[in-house]
């Protein structure tokens, strides 16, 4: 929906204006001076990525229901591969054929704790549409310190999100090719990099590649469990029930409820069982990455995928409890794969839809990886906004996404994959203490809410959150006794995270502090009576002269050129030099400096120069800039020495000249390219032939066709704004840019415009005048434009 702000008269042309005047023209898009082009690195990136999106596409990269469940879910429904062959794991060496009982009960149990999560979650969504899921919860529930916990427990769960889905991904590729079994940790890698750049390249491109693999998952479970389940009740499915080589050792048979099994075992499996309901919360970390309205949206797309699990993981373990297939030592062929096996069959047809499955999984499961990599990022900018991250990780990159973040996940996936060298068993218990605690206190963060705001339906919410906060504490609880040889490394590194969190955020304080005490009072304070700038040089070159002609153009109160006198032979050259140029409106000073030690003796210079107390000292360094490694290495950097100690001086300011030599190189080489030949490397200006001044506000105008006088509609973006200091007379200058030319335009009496900021799209009606000899467009009726507006 368009603004309009009331009509107003247009600015005229200057009074009393010469014949001979010459009115400005928009200035060129295109700049007159030829920029550098682009690195190597940036045309790379380019290639390899796409072209960089513009700030206002971002709206446009929002995610549809049916592909932001490919794009958070995958994680959570990818955890029915395995979460039944953990619950075996555990199992079946302790009670054998017994363990078969128990699967469905257990797995029973695990529904009930998905169910409250997603009870929770459903909540959470609903109140904290921002993003942040647990950290956000905890933070409004319990402060900033324990919210550092859930981030830390959140952004170490999605480092594992990603090492256990290409792990598990892995598993089920070897599943198929026994051959690339040995390659397991260079496949795990290579599925990170592939995941990470897919996600690089932008929010909407990885959800369209992610997407058929998940739904493709979705279908080839849908046939497994309904042809398995089918089977089983014409009593037509196999059933296994016998140790194979190779295979955990199968225990023995007990009685009683619990087949032998002791409540410990039991627990334990349990414990193993809560890598089925992992994921859960990358929705509500997700929120803002779903089209409007966002919280609705999100909650259905939680609804569907916990649907999904539920459907799956019960099916499996339906299955596996009637066919009766043991894990593997090394976990392959995975307990799915056997399932596949033998409810698809030995024919043609079975053994293709076997390696369907087989692929299916494998691709689930490696693209499970894509919801690490989807949250991780906004929760590291969540925690980097509220200055406990890295400030870089709040950057978004060159497809809008926050590739820092992407790229710092990506390297700790791959150093976790190679530490456990991609086996899936160790890595869950790690897994399920970190995800767990994110749950647990994301859920009793909601119970908290609920006892403070106490809006409809309270009480239930405090009964569901209250259960699943206690229920996912008590699987944390069970996990650290039952799997302690693999879980303490989560114990010991969640409160290292925080520790360094807390150090982060301390740093970041100190800065902010000191650096914005009394900041008009800085702006405002009396400037020193006098100001000198020396120029250090150590032989007259280009970059010197570059040097001492920018110095000029500061109009100091004095200005010398300074050589430190290091060679007697080099200063007494330099000066014959000074004097044979005629360089006597800049005087040289050489200074002594017997014992070589440039740094100290410039500090030494500019310290007796500030000893009055009343004056502003500006050092001016002479900066050669060589491209490549070779000349950096054949030029030394005494001059970062220089800037480094100079600069801690109190009112003494160094600035660096650049003197490029390349560029030089290219201007030498410009003079022998025939003057019709160099319109790639200039655009002179073009001016049109006089015509009256143009009236025509029904079409667009480009900007590049503008005149003084005319009286013209024109559409552009803002490129910039510059505010008016407080005590200044109130104007907001706005350039306007429309890819043809720039145009500005003033609104005098304002300070700021409703609506209107960088990247703003308007369109303007008025009279082009001049403003500060430059063509503008003063005090024009504007609209706000959508950044779909033509």
């Amino acid at each position: 929906m368009s603004t309009e702000a009331p009509l107003s008269s247009p600015a005229d042309a200057p009074h009393g204006t010469p014949a001979e005047y010459q009115p400005p023209e928009p200035a060129s898009s295109s700049p007159l001076v030829p920029l550098p082009p682009d690195g190597i690195g940036y045309r790379l990136k380019r290639r390899l990525l796409g072209k960089p999106m513009h700030t206002e596409q971002l709206e446009h990269e929002r995610l549809g229901k049916p592909t932001a469940l490919a794009v958070f879910a995958s994680d959570n429904l990818s955890s029915s591969a395995y979460a039944t062959e953990e619950i075996l794991h555990v199992l079946v060496p302790a009670v054998g054929i017994g363990a078969f009982a128990l699967v469905m009960p257990i797995t029973g149990a695990m529904l009930v704790v998905l169910a409250l999560l997603i009870i929770s979650y459903r909540e959470t969504i609903k109140e904290y549409p921002s993003a942040g899921g647990a950290y956000l919860v905890t933070r409004d529930n319990f402060g900033i310190i324990p919210a550092q916990l859930a981030g830390a427990a959140l952004l170490i769960g999605y480092i594992l999100t990603v090492s256990v889905s290409v792990a598990a991904g892995s598993a089920a590729l070897t599943s198929t090719i026994e051959g690339l079994a040995p390659y397991r940790v260079p496949l795990s890698l290579f599925f990170i990099a592939l995941i990470a750049f897919g996600n690089l390249r932008g929010v909407r491109e990885s959800g369209r590649i992610f997407a058929a693999p998940t739904y493709f998952f979705m279908v080839n479970m849908a046939v497994l469990l309904g042809l398995g389940i089918f089977r089983h009740l014409t009593g037509d499915l196999p059933v296994i029930g016998t140790e194979v080589e190779g295979m955990v050792e199968w225990g023995d048979e007990g009685t009683g409820l619990l087949v032998g099994a002791s409540a410990f075992v039991v627990a334990k499996a349990f414990a193993s069982g809560g890598s089925a309901v992992t994921g859960v919360e990358a929705i509500s970390n997700g929120v803002p990455a779903f089209r409007k309205p966002e919280w609705r949206n999100a909650r259905q797309t939680l609804v569907v995928m916990g649907s999904g699990l539920a459907v799956m993981f019960l099916g499996l373990s339906f299955l596996a409890s009637n066919i009766e297939v043991g894990p593997f030592e090394e976990g392959t062929p995975t307990v799915l794969a056997q399932i596949g096996r033998a409810v698809y069959g030995d024919s043609g047809m079975g053994d293709l839809m076997s390696n369907l499955l087989n692929v299916a999984t494998m691709l689930i499961l490696v693209l499970a990886a894509n919801t690490g990599f989807a949250d991780f990022p906004r929760l590291a900018n969540l925690q980097a906004g509220d200055s406990f991250l890295p400030r870089q990780l709040t950057r978004r990159g060159h497809r809008l996404v926050f590739s820092n973040g992407i790229i710092t996940l990506a390297g700790a996936a791959a150093v976790l994959v190679v530490l456990t060298g991609a086996e899936v068993t160790r890595l869950i218990p790690i897994y399920a203490v970190s995800v767990f605690t994110g749950f647990t206190l994301s859920q009793a963060g909601m119970t908290r809410h609920h006892l403070r705001k106490r809006e409809g339906g309270w009480l239930r919410g405090i009964a569901a959150n209250g259960v699943g906060a206690v229920l996912s504490g008590a699987i944390i609880a069970i996990v650290v006794v039952t799997r302690f040889e693999d879980a303490w490394v989560v114990l010991v590194l969640m409160p290292v995270v925080v520790v360094v969190l807390l150090r982060l955020n301390r740093q970041y304080e100190r800065e902010r502090v000191a650096l914005e005490t009394d900041v008009p009072g800085a702006v405002t304070a009396s400037i020193l009576h006098r100001h000198v700038v020396l120029v250090f040089v150590d032989r007259l070159d280009l970059a010197a002269a570059r040097a001492i002609q920018y110095a000029r153009t500061l109009t100091p109160d004095e200005l010398r050129a300074v050589h430190f006198v290091v060679d007697d032979e080099a200063g007494d050259r330099l000066a014959d030099e000074w004097r044979r140029l005629g360089l006597s409106r800049v005087p040289l000073d050489l200074v002594a400096c017997p014992d070589r030690r440039l740094t100290h003796a410039a500090v030494e210079l500019v310290a007796h120069e500030l000893s009055d107390g009343d004056t502003e000292v500006s050092v001016l360094l002479p900066d050669r800039k060589y491209n490549g490694l070779w000349h950096r290495i054949l030029h030394d950097r005494t001059a970062d020495s220089i800037q480094t100690e100079v600069s801690k001086l109190p009112h003494a300011n160094v600035t660096t000249v650049p003197f490029h030599f390349d560029a030089w190189l290219s201007e030498e080489t410009l003079e022998m390219v025939p003057p019709q030949a160099r319109g790639k490397f200039t655009t002179a200006p073009r001016r049109e032939p006089d015509r009256p001044p143009r009236s025509d506000v029904e079409t667009v105008t480009p900007v590049g066709e503008v005149r003084w006088r005319d009286h013209v509609r024109v559409k552009g973006t803002v490129r910039s704004i510059r505010v008016a200091p407080q005590r200044d007379v109130p104007t907001l200058e706005c350039v306007i840019d429309d890819g043809t030319g720039t145009l500005l335009a003033v609104f005098l009496g304002r300070r700021e415009l409703a609506g209107v900021k960088v990247g703003s799209r308007l369109e303007l009606t008025g009279t082009a005048g001049v403003h500060q000899n430059r063509l503008a467009i003063l005090n024009p009726s504007y609209r706000l434009l959508t950044s779909s507006a033509t």
